[in-house]
């Protein structure tokens, strides 16, 4: 089975700047969304930061070394961003959550810390694969606090692990089987604090590949779009040829 995705990252109604980075790198099947951290000229050099880290990894024989290559990816980025904080920003905490997934054959692997998030669609069934690392996810596995309360909590954005902040980067991963048909969603929590996911379902169960990205930003930026919003949908298309749609549309078969 051959992967095809499309992208689309977008500084939202209110940032002047946007402080999010995705990586899509189809050779290896692997993808990836950023949420920089930290204020203007901060933010958004962390999460390019941890792009740039991903995207020089080469294609690894087999997803046990692919797994190990993106985690010292990561924790060197994580070393980078506190060396720049220091130098450049006077000590000053920045940092970038990250979501990154990889496929080989029918075994998919989430790398993650933060509260960008990764979900999978299959067939009607839509459920979140990553853990959001927060201190309302927290209390809601704690039974303090529902899904519902937490969805409102006045820390709903206050997150306990990111790229970058502590010099001790604890990352989480996850494995799963992959089907025929599933869909997968990277995205940054600009989209799904906007968009519920009933809506993002249902645009995925709807729509083309290309036409959920833009059906998903619109309804985000229909919403408000507070953040900076990033998203990449990746689906299986069996016997075809890898390709990612960017910005412009242009599909760039690899």
């Amino acid at each position: 089975m051959r992967w095809i995705s499309a992208q689309d990252s977008n500084v939202g109604s209110v940032r002047e700047i946007n402080e999010d980075a995705i990586l899509v790198h189809p050779r290896m099947d692997l993808w990836a969304v950023a949420d920089g951290m930290g204020g203007h000229d901060a933010g958004h050099v962390a999460s390019s930061m941890v792009v740039r880290a991903l995207e020089h990894l080469s294609p690894k024989d087999s997803l046990d070394v692919l797994v190990d290559a993106v985690e010292d990816c990561l924790l060197e980025a994580n070393q980078r961003i506190i060396e720049f904080a220091d130098i450049m920003l006077d000590g000053r905490t920045v940092g970038s959550t990250v979501v990154v997934l990889m496929i080989k054959g029918r075994v998919g692997v989430c790398v993650w810390a933060g509260d960008s998030r990764l979900y999978r669609c299959r067939r009607a069934e839509f459920v979140q694969i990553s853990r959001d690392h927060s201190k309302v996810e927290e209390l809601v596995e704690q039974g303090c606090l529902s899904r519902a309360e937490g969805a409102v909590h006045p820390d709903a954005n206050v997150i306990t692990r990111a790229v970058g902040v502590t010099p001790s980067l604890s990352l989480e991963l996850t494995a799963f089987e992959v089907q025929q048909g599933d869909t997968f969603l990277l995205c940054s929590d600009g989209l799904y604090n906007v968009v519920p996911a009933s809506e993002i379902r249902d645009v995925l169960l709807n729509y083309s590949l290309e036409t959920s990205v833009e059906h998903l930003m619109q309804k985000c930026l229909n919403g408000g779009a507070t953040d900076n919003v990033s998203l990449i949908v990746v689906q299986g298309d069996q016997g075809g040829v890898s390709r990612t749609t960017s910005l412009s549309g242009e599909q760039r078969p690899v």
